[in-house]
């Protein structure tokens, strides 16, 4: 008879497969490193093969592949179980994973952390920077527990609003347009143009065929904080939320663009599956006012 598969079997392969490696899910568990080891190899003894390719990073097999979202579903509920029981005595406890864009990060998410820590101070909220698009893929897979969504179809119930984020010019301050209280998109033909390729790209796509502009990248830039930096350097302008503020050296700002653009963003828990305890309450508490300041800007 094989022997059965256990919670800290599945909840090894978890961390590895979050974390990349043995050591840094020992780290995230809070156990031996040799522990993390030792219920991994059980895992496989039991199952008959591999489901992790030792490296750096470490990486799951074909069979880690199958079973990995089985062992975050029971991992999980496990988490959910234990939640339910300290909630029922009196508290709101547990690890919550927060995914969100990287402006939303810079923007929302510290004042949202900093009330959350004082209304929940069992509750550990882990963040996970992402690109808008890859978002809601991390939240149905189970990689992180809760998302900050960027224009989300049908949310689930529990689901809250953060506000519309509108798309501005990125300018130097020393550019002729810096003073304009708009801007067409037309107007920035005769500029070069650096393209953030970290989410936002259809928005401003949009803007520029809503106006009938030509719209011509000279440079594609993954990383904003780079895109800011040769906007700084005079290298082109660019177009990016409001959000973006926070990041800005005092020699660039921010111009409304015509046609107006925005995108919606939303704070969920996964549609496929119920919501810990944890995430709930968090949300429940966004709705209710907590971290409404964090929003007031957006």
């Amino acid at each position: 008879m094989t022997p059965d598969i256990n919670l800290a079997q599945l909840r090894a392969l978890v961390a590895v497969a979050d974390t990349g490696g043995f050591s840094a899910a020992a780290d995230e568990l809070g156990i031996s490193q040799s522990a993390v080891s030792h219920a991994v190899a059980a895992l496989e003894r039991n199952l008959g093969a591999p489901v992790l390719r030792r490296g750096n990073p470490c990486r799951p097999t074909p069979l880690g592949e199958q079973v990995l979202p089985h062992a975050r579903t029971a991992v999980a509920s496990a988490a959910a179980v234990r939640a339910i029981a300290t909630r029922h005595s009196g508290g709101l406890t547990g690890t919550v994973r927060l995914a969100a864009p990287t402006t939303v990060c810079q923007a929302l998410l510290p004042g949202l952390l900093q009330d959350w820590r004082a209304a929940y101070p069992q509750v550990t909220v882990r963040v996970f920077e992402g690109e808008d698009e890859e978002l809601a893929a991390w939240l149905e897979a189970g990689t992180v527990d809760a998302a900050v969504l960027v224009d989300a179809g049908p949310l689930p119930p529990g689901a809250v609003a953060l506000g519309a984020d509108s798309m501005h010019a990125l300018l130097r301050r020393d550019h002729p347009l810096a003073g304009q209280p708009s801007i067409h998109v037309a107007e920035l033909e005769d500029d070069d143009f650096l393209l953030s390729e970290g989410g936002c790209e259809r928005h401003i796509r949009e803007a520029y065929r809503r106006a009938g502009a030509r719209f011509t990248p000279r440079h594609r830039i993954r990383d904003l904080n780079t895109l800011i930096g040769m906007v700084h350097a005079g290298v082109g302008v660019s177009v990016m939320p409001a959000l973006a503020l926070t990041m800005l050296p005092a020699e660039c700002v921010l111009v409304p663009i015509r046609p107006t653009v925005h995108r919606t963003l939303s704070l969920t828990g996964p549609a496929g599956r119920p919501w810990s305890p944890a995430v709930s309450g968090l949300l429940a508490g966004v709705e209710a006012g907590v971290g409404a300041k964090a929003g007031a800007g957006v």
